[in-house]
């Protein structure tokens, strides 16, 4: 009986451990940070100033590719902002990001072999992100029953995958994200772990890359398997921080170190 009971209680407490993460993306809004609240005062200047920041590039480009080859199917750019901050949803029985559907919808105009991280791929997505600044975000679980369980036990799956400790370093997400906020790790703050401006680009890459990159680059930090690219367990931990960031303000394609 007392082994029972202690099951119950273990399982009970990681169930309110489990509610008070995601619940912290509907209650205590105000108190959140952005990952931009932590760059230093260079790189904030740096990405306040369209002359010199390269995101720029990124956004231009974007604007350029939206015109000649998405604007004769989604018209009015208005119309499809709010799209950026409630992916990635659940489509054809699986989860999908913003720049899977851009994948996609480049492959009905018959533009294929692209990947997640193409150039033309990051361009739009960049453009569309920066389109959606001051937005909240605001991710929608799918109406139909079935739909809405399978919806909910990828979240579920991505609550676990952030809780879990990982790799030869023995580290969890929220162990960096939650418990360690604003401490140095080699030379980088750690912010909290929220989405609110992606695709980024770190100075590290020269480049601009989506959020499946930068979660990649996580496993491989903490030294665990990295999972391929459009991995089940990168969308659904892609969800998680989405949901648990409701709530909380757009800010656009974001830079880092």
């Amino acid at each position: 009986m007392n082994v029972i009971r202690l099951i119950i209680s273990s399982r009970l407490i990681f169930l309110i451990t489990l509610f008070c993460l995601i619940s912290n993306g509907f209650v205590w809004a105000e108190s959140r940070q952005s990952g931009n609240q932590f760059l230093t005062s260079e790189l904030l200047n740096l990405s306040k100033d369209s002359s010199i920041n390269p995101i720029t590039l990124w956004i231009d480009q974007g604007a350029q590719i939206w015109q000649k080859d998405c604007q004769g199917c989604h018209q009015d750019l208005n119309s499809i902002r709010q799209s950026v901050v409630d992916f990635p949803r659940w489509k054809k029985n699986q989860l999908v990001n913003l720049e899977d559907q851009i994948v996609q919808c480049f492959a009905k105009k018959q533009i294929t072999g692209l990947s997640l991280e193409s150039a033309d791929v990051l361009a739009v997505s960049t453009f569309l992100s920066d389109s959606a600044k001051g937005l909240k975000v605001q991710v929608q679980s799918p109406i139909d029953p079935a739909e809405k369980t399978a919806w909910q036990e990828a979240l579920n799956h991505g609550a676990h995958i952030y809780t879990q400790r990982q790799g030869r370093v023995n580290l969890s997400c929220t162990q960096c994200h939650d418990l360690n906020i604003g401490k140095n790790l080699r030379s980088d703050v750690i912010s909290p772990g929220y989405i609110t401006g992606f695709p980024i680009y770190r100075q590290s890459w020269q480049a601009m890359g989506s959020m499946d990159r930068r979660l990649r680059a996580c496993y491989s930090g903490v030294q665990a398997a990295i999972p391929p690219s459009g991995h089940r367990d990168l969308r659904s931990l892609e969800l998680f921080l989405k949901n648990r960031s409701e709530g909380m303000i757009w800010e656009g394609p974001s830079i880092r170190r």
